[in-house]
């Protein structure tokens, strides 16, 4: 009983996520409203797998979770440069 009022909780903190990620008013709003999302989907995934008894929920969940912050850099990274595969060149005096 405690684990699906805990389910329902997650639930109502991933609906109020996306609708900041939808309504954000800055794409950094946005961005980190995608990150909680993904980090209570990771809360979810264990507590259904703590539910219906399926421990290996739980290494699909830290799999997520690991996916999750990857995706969040690479979204900033890209938000930041414009591009993935930027390289910060070091400028020289000497060059000039």
């Amino acid at each position: 009983m405690m684990f699906t009022v805990a389910a329902a909780g997650i639930l109502v903190a991933m609906a109020l996520a996306m609708i900041r990620a939808l309504k954000g008013p800055t794409v950094y709003d946005r961005v980190m409203a995608v990150n909680m999302f993904g980090t209570k989907t990771v809360l979810l995934i264990a507590v259904m797998g703590f539910l219906t008894g399926r421990p290996d929920f739980l290494d699909l969940s830290l799999v997520y979770a690991l996916i999750n912050f990857i995706g969040t850099i690479a979204i900033l990274k890209f938000f930041e440069f414009g591009d993935l595969a930027y390289e910060r060149r070091i400028s020289n005096s000497e060059d000039a």
